[in-house]
Formats: structure tokens, sequence, C-alpha cells
């Protein structure tokens, strides 16, 4: 133990001595969970409309009128030359045109069948889809005004009526579905990272032969590496749950025991890869460039921006492999919806076996260039 213990303050003065370091490990996760929780969203808002009204009635003024109450839409312009509103549309200018023919009003006094264009900017696909159907639900309610204005239906025959209850997160804050993924993201990288370009450090210096021919058993030289760093990713994951609480005001709704638990599994399986990564690396610039490219593959497979359930099966073959997604399902399901051990017990399980696979693996490894 006490060979362990110095090493581990040698590893935190060598960290505290690096004026550079101590930002990246403790400002910058910060700051990245502060802009990005409010940035990362699929929620669209502020859509640039471009309204082309050729009937001017009574009826076109109040479908536009609610366009403009729509806390979603921006009526940027008005035209009547569909061409020019095509070219804005090409140029970013706009992201959407509501075309109102000629007529409109006539048909609907006389109960005939009137058409609307919408044209949509749909370079963004997923957004293209949601900035239509938020135009669509606007036209269908103003029909259904119509409708019960004209008594063709009464307000108690229009079919199917729906009622909402939105569990977990009730008032649909974005924020509150980022933030604990964004949270994983973070001491993920942090971990991997540190730890991987740690013991690689000792190479490029040339003092890795040095420990290797001291008494220090391997397993004692290991833990003193990697705890400084588990320690300090720690600290960031609570300082996160802090911001999450204060800033943000998502409540952990599960046990915090249970949080903190996994986490600290979770992280021994981070380090284990930065471990893995360290002995097959000889500079930092090299483990840097791995441990980024294997970071750009779990995160994008992970679900933090997209379901896994809409990703095709081959990426759900290789999301058994990637502890991101494992975590980030873990800490949705326990800080919002206040779920138990046995009801993310597949998440553990999957976590722990890839933290004892990859620590095993990235020791055996260790071996063989010790």
């Amino acid at each position: 133990m006490r060979i362990i213990r110095v090493i581990i303050e040698k590893e935190f003065k060598q960290i505290f001595r690096n004026k550079m370091m101590l930002p990246i490990i403790f400002v910058m996760p910060i700051f990245q969970l502060l802009v990005l929780s409010y940035t990362a969203t699929f929620e669209i808002k502020n859509i640039d409309v471009g309204i082309i009204n050729m009937d001017q009635s009574q009826y076109s003024r109040e479908l536009i009128s609610k366009f403009k109450g729509s806390p979603f839409f921006n009526i940027k312009t008005y035209n009547f030359n569909i061409k020019e509103l095509e070219e804005q549309l090409k140029h970013g200018e706009i992201d959407q045109i509501i075309n109102i023919p000629n007529n409109f009003g006539n048909d609907i006094a006389n109960n005939k069948n009137s058409k609307i264009n919408i044209v949509t900017d749909a370079v963004n696909g997923s957004a293209a889809s949601l900035m239509a159907y938020y135009a669509s639900s606007i036209i269908m309610d103003f029909n259904s005004d119509i409708l019960i204005d004209k008594n063709l239906i009464s307000s108690s025959e229009q079919g199917i009526k729906t009622s909402y209850q939105f569990w977990y997160n009730s008032e649909l804050d974005y924020k509150k579905y980022m933030v604990p993924g964004i949270l994983v993201l973070l001491v993920t990288m942090i971990g991997s990272f540190m730890s991987g370009m740690n013991i690689v450090k000792e190479k490029e210096i040339g003092t890795i032969e040095q420990l290797n021919v001291t008494p220090i058993k391997k397993h004692e030289f290991i833990i003193g590496k990697l705890l400084p760093f588990w320690i300090i990713a720690m600290f960031d994951l609570i300082l996160g749950l802090l911001l999450a609480r204060f800033v943000f005001d998502i409540h952990i709704q599960g046990n915090i025991i249970l949080v903190m638990g996994v986490a600290s599994i979770y992280l021994l399986a981070v380090l284990g890869l930065g471990l893995l990564i360290s002995t097959v690396t000889d500079t930092q610039q090299q483990a840097m460039f791995i441990a980024w490219f294997f970071m750009v593959i779990f995160i994008m497979l992970s679900g933090l921006f997209t379901p896994v359930e809409a990703m095709p099966d081959w990426a759900n073959v290789l999301n058994y492999f990637n502890p991101i997604t494992y975590f980030i399902r873990f800490m949705r399901q326990v800080m919002l919806k206040g779920s138990g051990l046995m009801d993310v017990i597949d998440d553990v399980i999957g976590i722990s076996i890839y933290a004892v696979s990859v620590l095993s693996l990235a020791v055996i490894r260790y071996k063989k260039v010790s």
C-alpha cells in the first residue's frame, strides 16, 4: 500500500504542477456541459417563413395570424413572386414557404376543397420533417376551426379525442434529456484520454524503463497510475451532477448511491480502455488519435444524439461493445425515471463485463511490453 500511495502522490504532483492540465481537467468539462446542454438539441424553433398570400381574404389572414402566434415560426417576408422566395430558400435566408393560392377564401366559403402549398428546405431531413409537421398541424387546427364555425361539424363530433400525459419530463425540456448523456461523455473523455496519454508520456521521456526495473509490482504500478484519474473523473461527475441540479434543475429521481456505484465501475472500464491504448502506442499523439477514433464511433452509436432504436441492425450489434451506450441509458433511467437496480440490471451487467474484460486485456497487454 505504501508503494501505491507514493505513486499516487507522484501522479497528483505531476498533474497539479502542469498549469495547462488543471483547466483541461476541471474548467473545460464545466464549460462544455453548460454550452452543449443548451445547444445540442433537436428542437426546431425560430423557423423563418416566407408567405405568399395570393388570396388576401379574411380566411387567409386568419391562417397567417395562426403562424404569427406560434412560438416555432418567424414570418420573415411577404412576397407575391414564388421565384424570389425560392431563391431565398436556396440561399438559406428562409426555411419554409407557405403558398396560399387565389380563391382560397372563396373555396372555403362555398364549402369546396382548398389547397395550400408548403415548400420546406429539406437539406436537413429530420429538421424538415419537423418543420412540415408543425406547419401541417397549424393548418389542420385552422381547418377544424373553420368546420366548427360553419356548423359542418360540432365540437363534439371531431372524432377521436386524445389526452396527453408526459411522464418523467412533463415540460418536454430537451436539456433534461441531454444533460445526463453529455455528462457521461465528458467523464468518458477525461478518463480515457488522460489515462491513455499518462503511461505513454513515461515512454516518451524514457522513464518507463526505469520503472520496469524497480521492485514495483505490476499491479501496484497500474493502480497507482489509474487511481488518480479515477478520483478526478469521479470528482468531475459529482460536479456535473451538482450543475445539473442547480443550473438545469434536474433532480436525481433515483438512488444517488446507485449512480455513484455504477459510475465507479464504468470509470474502471474507461480507464482500462485508456490503459489498453497506451500499451499499443509509443507517443502521446498516437494515443490521442487512437482514443479519439474510438470515441467518435462510440459517441455516434451511443444514443446520445440519435435513438439507438432507429439505427440499423449492424449498429445495434456494435453497441454491445460500446460502454457509453450502457452508461447513458443507465443515467437517463435513474436520473429521470427513478429506476432501481433491477430496472437497469442489464446495463449494470454490461458495464461490469466490459470493465473486467478491458482491464484484463490491458493488464495482459502491458505485461508483454513491460
